[in-house]
């Protein structure tokens, strides 16, 4: 397993407005429709609690964020038991997307300290033990995850990712990760500042990214999943990497400017070329052909940017209308305060009317 030190940024102190969290930390897990892998995963995430607890002392609990499954997950997720922590269960009133869940999980998450991880079991539990130590032991405050390598992935999807990743940089000056996933975990500080940012259209791996802070990164091989198959395909990949350039950069822009100054350069050279054909060969102006050409690619081209700036102007409505990210149906909370005593953890059951401060559809 490697690691890499990543760039250190400056402290952010929590919002006026928010209460300070007590110390420990959440691990926070979306889930949608895992309703066949969720016991096995709660299982191992206790194991590594108590591990966690006998070394540091440290205060813990899991909040799973159900993304409007349509199986069991979340009277699953309600049924787990809260042993050697405390369990949260976010019921959102429909699918809302990952982003969406991962704020859910942020702005419920009562101790300092924040983990995000998928519910899929890709994610190994056991690589908890090993954040938690670059945090307290070596005092970093954002532990991000990267895979290894991407050997086993088909040629074109690593290509692609490439591509992004180049594309979401270029000019940057904070540079995101490449290969960076969403399994990280935030010191209270960096949770603090996540919180403060005010987007609705949210690039979680971006936003962690920007606020700097000691950053390390952490490479591992992803677990094959246990139950079910993935959601995602080359198109939800293809939307989700357009959701995220346009939310976290302005690289597209300057594509598209860059492409109208290439257009318009070689459209004087060929003017020029023309004209000294004319004048000096007496060579006749093309008609027909190069006319349809010219007027397809430039079309073609205005298109693209009208496209580029139309995703830009949807950010700037949707942000406008300010709508809630998410609501939130059912709120479930498990106490571990006595499980010591032999006694059943206690049990607090909140039903939101609507949910979350910040963010959009």
């Amino acid at each position: 397993m490697a690691v890499k030190p990543a760039k250190s940024g400056t402290r952010i102190s929590r919002p006026r407005n928010s209460s300070p969290a007590s110390p420990g930390l959440s691990i926070v897990v979306p889930v949608f429709n895992e309703a066949k892998g969720l016991a096995g995963l709660h299982e191992r995430i206790a194991e590594v609690a108590r591990y966690l607890q006998s070394k540091y002392g440290l205060a813990m609990e899991v909040v799973y964020v159900d993304d409007g499954s349509h199986d069991d997950t979340s009277r699953i997720a309600q049924s787990l038991p809260a042993l050697p922590l405390d369990v949260q269960v976010v019921t959102l009133s429909r699918n809302f997307g990952k982003e969406a869940a991962l704020l859910a999980g942020l702005e419920h998450a009562r101790l300092g300290a924040v983990l995000f991880m998928d519910g899929d079991g890709q994610h190994p539990p056991t690589l908890i033990q090993t954040l938690v130590g670059h945090w307290l032991d070596d005092g970093y405050d954002v532990v991000y995850t990267a895979k290894a390598h991407r050997e086993t992935e088909p040629r074109l999807r690593t290509l692609g990712v490439k591509a992004f990743y180049s594309l979401l940089n270029w000019r940057a000056r904070q540079k995101i990760p490449e290969d960076a996933g969403d399994f990280r975990l935030l010191s209270p500080r960096a949770a603090a500042a996540l919180r403060q940012m005010p987007e609705r259209n949210r690039f979680f791996k971006g936003l962690s990214s920007w606020i700097g802070f000691r950053q390390i990164r952490v490479d591992y091989e992803p677990a094959q999943r246990e139950h079910g198959t993935s959601t995602w395909n080359i198109w939800t990949l293809i939307g989700l990497s357009i959701e995220g350039l346009t939310s976290f950069s302005v690289a597209p822009l300057r594509v598209a400017s860059l492409l109208g100054l290439l257009l318009a350069a070689t459209a004087l050279l060929f003017g020029g070329w023309i004209l000294m054909e004319t004048l000096l060969f007496g060579q006749d102006v093309p008609g027909y052909p190069s006319l349809v050409v010219s007027v397809m690619v430039i079309g073609g081209v205005q298109l693209i940017m009208i496209g580029v700036l139309g995703e830009y102007i949807g950010k700037l409505l949707s942000e406008a209308k300010a709508r809630p990210v998410y609501f939130v149906a059912e709120h479930n909370i498990k106490r571990a305060d006595t499980a010591d005593t032999g006694k059943q953890p206690a049990r607090e059951s909140a039903r939101a009317r609507g949910g979350a401060a910040r963010a959009a559809e």
